[in-house]
């Protein structure tokens, strides 16, 4: 017998009863239901068995339908005259009819049909007998059973189409006793259209609560219930940590642990798979590691300016940083590192993230995750296209939920205990990831993987580094498993992998041991704080010794290029500010203000700033290792003084056509290009050796290298010798440092018969002719033996040529 019973569109089966195995069918209707089918196992309250299975079937014409197949081995007293009846009505009834007694024994059945356009939904019926009693479940509850609803695998995790088409859903919780899948439909609300409460028995393999729909179609969003924290006032359906696209961020209000409500977000899950790309012929650069020169920008900050002359809707997305392309090719830039791109705490800023799999809404036009994904998409494609890789800053030691704020967004309310630390780190306040963890380290590859795979980014940079080696303690791990997993990992191996000592939770940024397998890079910290100081006169000269060669105290074992070198960084003071600013309050910066604090109209104290600038940048292109520009140096952009990433302002491109902004693009511009004509020495994987480097001071005698008063320093770099490379390319390098107060005469080393040392670089000279200009080569020529006047507080490079007869 085939009937049809109401069934609620959307509604909750909260509480699905107790399910068990498939057990052995008997009986036509389930029989023919096995296929494809999804079985549940009743017991009554009158002691007997309920046996439901919901199988896929042809309605005719083509329409797909389901057909729930019951049968009833009934307690004795009852074998005949039960009818069902849909749960809360008091209409139609369909009498059970007794199965073939050669299969069931006295079993009665009823085969029920729906339209399948209506799934996933629930069927909830009751049992009465001739006498109008009602058999209920054992706990006293209606018969519930969802349709459309499959068992689900437990992988891959978060949400991915299978291969007859369903949905599969899986989501790792340990400490969840129960997860239930909340739909939305596109009216949005507070409350589920159609929420699915996970049996543990059917729906769970290990610590992953699995579940497929046939479809979705209604439904646009979704998340997960656990309930770990319902007695808090949170119940909230939490973010899938592994979508791959998320809606926008809602404000909402969080009632904590002291029953007060805070300020909270929440957000939800997008059932829209994301577009498929055509990455049409879109090759990665893959520069090797001793060739980039990198440049830091924040999506957002880089073209926010209206002065960037780009449209209300490109300026401060991805499409706008693509926009500006020609200006890294001029600066010779070919890596760009961008600041995290993830979903993060828009007051906190981008290196608190709630999430890892998706790119932020805000940088693209539409301010959608779908609009975001192809605008990052394009952006990656374009940079590709001229030449330049593109590295992402990304934050995994910790994220924006919990804190004074009580956020609960994702992790933290899915499994806490397992993702994060769970005291916490002593001194920091912010909820701490549990890198090392197994299911983290997952979470951290997969996340890593995608960007990889998907986007084909460059490489990453990890913020934070020291925070990577913890283990569940918050102790030290001489071999962290996440950093050797990603040193071996077949697909991340494959692209740049960089440290950052850096900490933006108690803004700390101190150099550490490292554990590298010779494949980890690292910022190196120390280069920064050395520079800083032998400008300011208050360095060893062996300090920038060490430094110029690559930091051989840090890298020795791996080589210059695992160096990522730079002068100032997105948190501290600008490169302006640098030489601008001095109280007490900067004391850890190690910056001078060159005479005069804060804005000055004083002309010598501006030009001392102009050198002070150009040193910076030269030496910062003459060490071995890679440069590392931050966004705005280029174009004396400041924050006033302030350390404070906060305080950070959009970039202002009006600036670039002023003479001082043309000055140090172009100084930028020619130390790129010196680089790259000189990669013999500039551009190594390995260090100089010992015998093509000499060291003097002012008079070609011994430095003094144990002097604290000496701030002088000359470099005599003999080039190897190589068959491939002619000659007139390879000539020795002499680089004389003065970071004094009064000028230094330097002695230059004498030359073979027929070569001549050729200025490139005075950083005391007036614009333009500071660096080599070949309009008229023999202003810059400069005998052997002769003495050269290093003006105070700046750098001078000589290169030796031959003269032509």
């Amino acid at each position: 017998m085939a009937s049809s019973l109401p069934a609620p569109p959307t509604a909750s089966w909260r509480g699905l009863l107790h399910s068990l195995r498939p057990p052995p069918r008997r009986g036509t209707l389930l029989t023919r239901a096995a296929a494809r089918s999804n079985r549940y196992r009743f017991r009554t309250d009158d002691d007997g068995v309920v046996d439901v299975a919901v199988a896929g079937k042809d309605n005719g014409g083509g329409a797909a339908g389901y057909a729930v197949a019951v049968e009833v081995l009934p307690a004795r007293g009852r074998e005949r005259g039960l009818v069902l009846r849909a749960e809360g009505s008091d209409g139609e009834v369909v009498p059970l009819a007794p199965a073939p007694a050669s299969e069931a024994g006295g079993a009665l059945a009823v085969e029920l049909s729906y339209d399948g356009a209506r799934a996933p939904f629930h069927v909830s019926f009751l049992l009465a007998d001739a006498a109008g009693a009602e058999v209920r479940t054992h706990r006293g509850t209606s018969f519930r059973v969802p349709v459309g609803v499959g068992r689900g695998r437990p992988a891959p995790l978060g949400m991915s189409l299978s291969d007859d088409g369903s949905v599969n859903f899986a989501v790792y919780s340990k400490s969840a006793k129960g997860v239930a899948l909340c739909l939305f439909d596109s009216r949005g609300g507070e409350e589920p259209a159609l929420e699915l409460e996970l049996d543990p028995y059917v729906h769970r393999t290990g610590d992953v609560w699995h579940v497929s729909l046939e479809s979705v179609e209604g439904y646009a969003s979704y998340g997960f219930r656990t309930g770990l924290f319902a007695l808090f006032g949170i119940d909230r359906p939490l973010l899938d940590p592994y979508a791959k696209v998320i809606g926008n961020f809602v404000p909402d209000e969080t009632v904590n642990e002291e029953g007060i409500a805070v300020p909270s977000v929440r957000c939800h899950a997008s059932l829209e798979k994301a577009p498929g790309y055509d990455w049409g012929r879109d090759r990665r650069p893959s520069l090797p590691l001793e060739k980039l020169l990198v440049y830091r920008a924040n999506v957002a900050l880089f073209t926010k300016d209206k002065s960037s002359g780009l449209p209300d809707n490109v300026a401060g997305t991805f499409s706008g940083l693509a926009a500006k392309v020609e200006h890294f090719k001029r600066l010779g830039v070919n890596a760009v590192l961008l600041e995290p791109v993830f979903p993060f705490h828009q007051v906190k800023g981008p290196y608190f993230p709630y999430h890892f799999f998706s790119p932020m809404n805000l940088y693209s036009s539409e301010h959608t995750s779908i609009s975001a994904i192809k605008s990052m998409k394009d952006m990656v494609k374009t940079m590709h296209r001229n030449g330049i890789e593109v590295l992402l800053e990304v934050v995994f030691t910790h994220t924006a939920e919990g804190g004074a704020e009580c956020q609960m967004i994702s992790i933290r309310g899915i499994d806490g205990s397992s993702y994060y630390i769970a005291d916490g780190i002593v001194g920091c306040k912010a909820s701490v990831l549990n890198c090392n963890h197994p299911v983290t380290q997952r979470l951290i590859l997969d996340s890593l993987r995608h960007w990889v795979l998907d986007f084909h980014v460059d490489g990453f940079c990890f913020i934070n580094a020291p925070f990577l080696v913890r283990g569940p303690g918050g102790e030290g791990l001489s071999r962290p498993p996440l950093l050797e997993a990603i040193a071996f990992d077949p697909v991340l191996s494959k692209t740049k992998i960089i440290a950052d000592p850096w900490s933006p939770l108690d803004i700390s940024n101190v150099q550490f041991p490292f554990p590298h397998w010779k494949r980890w890079a690292e910022m190196n910290t120390r280069f920064c704080m050395d520079v800083r100081k032998f400008l300011k006169g208050e360095a060893l000269v062996s300090d920038l010794a060490t430094r110029l060669c690559g930091s051989g105290d840090l890298f020795f074992s791996r080589g210059p290029a695992f160096s990522f070198n730079y002068v100032s960084r997105n948190s501290g003071l600008t490169l302006v500010d640098l030489v601008s600013f001095n109280s007490d309050e900067f004391g850890s910066e190690f910056s001078w203000n060159c005479g005069e604090e804060g804005p000055s109209e004083n002309n010598a104290v501006l030009q001392t700033r102009l050198r002070q600038i150009r040193n910076f940048l030269f030496i910062l292109f003459v060490s071995l290792g890679i440069p590392v520009l931050n966004m705005g140096d280029e174009c004396g952009h400041s924050a006033a003084g302030s350390t404070s990433y906060k305080d950070r302002g959009p970039l202002n491109w009006k600036a670039l056509k002023t003479v001082f902004v043309k000055e140090v693009t172009g100084f930028i511009s020619f130390l790129s290009a010196l680089r790259s004509r000189r990669a013999d020495i500039f551009q190594r994987r390995e260090f100089l050796k010992l015998e093509n480097i000499h060291w003097y001071g002012s008079d070609l005698s011994e430095p003094q290298w144990e002097d604290p008063t000496s701030s002088f320093l000359c470099m005599h770099i003999n080039p190897e010798l190589d068959e491939n490379v002619p000659d007139s390319d390879r000539g020795d390098l002499y680089i004389c440092f003065n970071a004094n107060e009064e000028s230094v005469s330097a002695t230059l080393p004498a030359l073979a018969e027929g070569s001549m040392w050729v200025r490139l670089v005075d950083t005391s000279l007036a614009f333009p002719g500071f660096f080599y200009s070949e309009s008229n080569p023999k202003v810059h020529q400069v005998l052997g033996f002769s003495s050269y006047q290093i003006k105070a507080h700046s750098c001078v490079l000589f290169e030796s040529k031959r003269v032509l007869s």
